[in-house]
């Protein structure tokens, strides 16, 4: 299935339990069925929030806006909520989601409080993904500055941080019950660190493409799907590293988003085309697969800044598309409201 959605697409939520989907726009408006219009500038980041009567969006103009889904009317507006253009948002827990800006800075917000919770300077340039480990209670994030950060919301605090890889990260899950950390790069090699061992890599898998992994999901604890710059969506193994079969070729432009329905039955991708794809998974992937000899990895042994123990599984872009957000629509800063979530 296909959805002309008239103007290049940022991101992509699905709704956690309806057959509902939502799409985050250049031109600043939100794609939901109903066409709304969230933003002055463009739509970076969307998330169904509140069991997905909710839907947050963040923008280059500072702001987070919370959505109606229903009628599709704005609830609240937290303006300022940082000091330089958003470009993720994701859910932690029921109550608080994380948001990251063009600058390296990580909030996290209490919606029963209204506030801010935790900020984190964790890195110097944009943060390209995010993802969250709910029993440690930490937050991992990648960045266009090349590092891999882990914030402690605990203790409010960068617990550790990589040293600088070749190229910048794009995109992060955990697999492996939450031993590996999997980090997509520009330059198309994936990085695995061994949880608690955040300094240096432990595996790469160097012969997965030339081109940058600017998207990744976890579909189990040993495949990942992973969207490209060429274009191309494919399913790859995790230790052992291998790539199991291509998925989809969206289109020849890079692939900016991919996001799974609530019951992961079609995986959804947008790209520089302005086209929203839905792909049926359960055809796919009982489809013919082609698969690739394990590629050979490079183990670095390293040592531990961080004293935690993982107990837990959870589950953009090039320096290029980093730019390109910046420069379509730097942020403009207005007056601070304290209502945010007033009415979630």
């Amino acid at each position: 299935m296909e959805i002309n959605l008239g103007s290049h697409a940022f991101d992509i939520d699905f709704h956690p339990s309806d057959n509902l989907v939502a799409t985050a726009l250049i031109d600043g408006n939100l794609h939901l069925v109903l066409e709304v219009h969230a933003h002055t500038e463009s739509c970076r980041a969307a998330r169904f929030i509140n069991g997905g009567r909710g839907l947050l969006t963040g923008s280059p103009d500072c702001s987070i806006l919370a959505t109606d889904v229903e009628t599709g009317s704005a609830i609240a507006r937290l303006d300022n909520a940082h000091d330089a253009p958003i470009n993720r948002l994701i859910n932690l827990t029921e109550s608080t989601v994380a948001s990251g800006d063009d600058e390296g800075c990580i909030k996290v917000w209490d919606i029963r409080e209204r506030s801010c919770c935790n900020s984190f300077e964790a890195h110097e340039e944009y943060i390209s993904d995010m993802t969250f480990a709910s029993d440690a209670m930490k937050l991992l994030a990648t960045s266009g500055d090349g590092t891999l950060s882990v914030c402690n919301l605990r203790q409010n605090k960068v617990q550790a941080q990589s040293e600088f890889s070749e190229d910048e990260l794009l995109s992060v899950v955990l697999m492996k019950n939450g031993r590996k950390v999997v980090c997509g790069s520009q330059n198309g090699i994936l990085l695995l660190y061994s949880w608690g061992c955040f300094k240096d890599c432990s595996d790469r898998f160097v012969d997965l493409s030339s081109n940058s992994i600017d998207t990744m999901l976890k579909l189990d604890e040993d495949r990942i799907i992973t969207g490209s710059e060429n274009g191309m969506i494919n399913l790859v193994g995790i230790l052992p590293n291998r790539i199991i079969q291509p998925i989809a070729e969206h289109s020849e432009y890079p692939v900016e988003c991919l996001a799974f329905s609530h019951n992961k039955k079609f995986l959804g991708s947008i790209a520089h085309d302005q086209i929203l794809k839905l792909w049926d998974l359960d055809n796919i992937l009982q489809g013919p697969s082609t698969q690739r000899n394990e590629t050979a990895v490079i183990g670095n042994e390293v040592d531990s800044d961080n004293e935690d123990e993982m107990d837990v599984d959870n589950n953009r872009s090039k320096s290029s598309k980093g730019k390109k957000r910046k420069n379509a629509s730097n942020g403009h800063n207005v007056g601070h409201s304290n209502s945010f979530y007033a009415d979630l």
